[in-house]
């Protein structure tokens, strides 16, 4: 009986080896074009799936213009540590006013346990229109706190200098049900001397995250995942500053595909499972009314081996403006700034 077990067992894995390296093969022997064609079909489906979730509601707050900006006229000269504000807290505001603290005059958060995380539990309704968190409603008071932040690290030291030491790592829940997590952190020491990242992970495996920074050298990038697997990549190199700042190197991954241009390069490259491509046509065009890639305004007009020719702005079409509305609400902080942080500053200055 055990070795009927253990046949069964091995012709099962072979089976399985043997799919996988059918799918790989197929994989490999794709033409440049079915390639493209196949991995634009994929992003398509990962902002189909995405903009399904709660978490990409999340990510589309900055569209509500009634909430305030947090620091609007206020200078927090001060560092606030996640050791200074862990433990467990939950949205019951005190409503007494309290005249002395200007920018809080509300307490809206009470203390009901102890946590090396800071853990806020809050009325759903103060995430999705956060103009309700930053303006206080008694009514608000009676609601259900069903949406739970939970921040395993946190710092935010800021002052009117420009120097700024920020780090984000929070999950959040709704009914006990996960929404995904923030990974932010921004370092900067002057304007021209930055350092930033901003990732959200989604539930089902999928995440966004965009970076750059400032200098002589420069950097700005972009991705979409789906189980840490390129589904979209871009980067953009600049050395140099104002008049002088130029473009030294280009990178966009499309699944399978790269395209590449750099100084000391004849050509556009490209590549497909990493090998050059000595027959594909690739023109890069910039105008301010492009809308084929996220960080530049720039579209890719690509040529295939039959001749044919597409744009990929037409491939991927509409998730594209979906894409940039979100590393415009990652790389603004949107949500880092006017909820957690206001979040956090409430609870820091209504505890001292």
């Amino acid at each position: 009986m055990k070795r009927n077990i253990l046949v069964i067992g091995i012709v099962v894995g072979l089976l399985g080896w043997s799919c996988s390296k059918v799918d790989n093969q197929t994989q490999t022997q794709l033409g440049l074009k079915q390639s493209i064609e196949q991995n634009t079909a994929a992003i398509n489906t990962a902002i189909g799936k995405i903009s399904e979730t709660k978490g990409y509601q999340i990510l589309s707050l900055s569209a509500d213009p009634a909430a305030k900006v947090l620091a609007t006229g206020t200078s927090y000269k001060d560092s606030i540590t996640l050791g200074l504000i862990a433990g467990i807290y939950d949205y019951q505001p005190d409503t007494i006013m309290f005249h002395h603290n200007i920018a809080f005059p509300y307490r809206l958060f009470k203390k009901t346990g102890t946590s090396g995380l800071m853990i806020v539990n809050l009325p759903q309704k103060l995430i999705f229109h956060p103009r309700y968190l930053h303006n206080f409603i008694k009514s608000d008071s009676v609601l259900k706190n069903d949406f739970t932040i939970s921040a395993s690290n946190y710092h935010l030291y800021y002052n009117s200098w420009n120097n700024i030491d920020y780090k984000l790592t929070a999950g959040l829940t709704l009914s006990s049900a996960d929404l995904g997590s923030f990974d932010i952190s921004s370092v900067s020491t002057s304007f021209n001397d930055q350092v930033n990242s901003s990732k959200y992970t989604f539930t089902g495996g999928y995440s966004i995250s965009t970076s750059w920074q400032t200098g002589d050298t420069s950097k700005l990038s972009f991705a979409l995942l789906k189980d840490n697997n390129p589904l979209l990549l871009e980067s953009t190199l600049f050395v140099g500053t104002g008049f002088h700042r130029r473009e030294k190197q280009y990178d966009l991954t499309i699944g399978n595909v790269e395209i590449k241009r750099g100084f000391g390069i004849d050509s556009i490259q490209v590549f497909q499972n990493g090998v050059l491509q000595k027959t594909a046509g690739v023109k890069i065009t910039d105008s301010p009314d492009s809308t084929g890639t996220i960080c530049n305004k720039r579209d890719i007009l690509l040529t295939f081996d039959d001749g044919t020719t597409t744009k990929l702005s037409t491939l991927i079409g509409s998730p594209l403006t979906q894409l940039k509305a979100l590393v415009t609400s990652l790389h603004d902080m949107y949500f880092a700034e006017n909820i957690i942080d206001y979040i956090a500053i409430n609870i820091y200055f209504n505890s001292r």
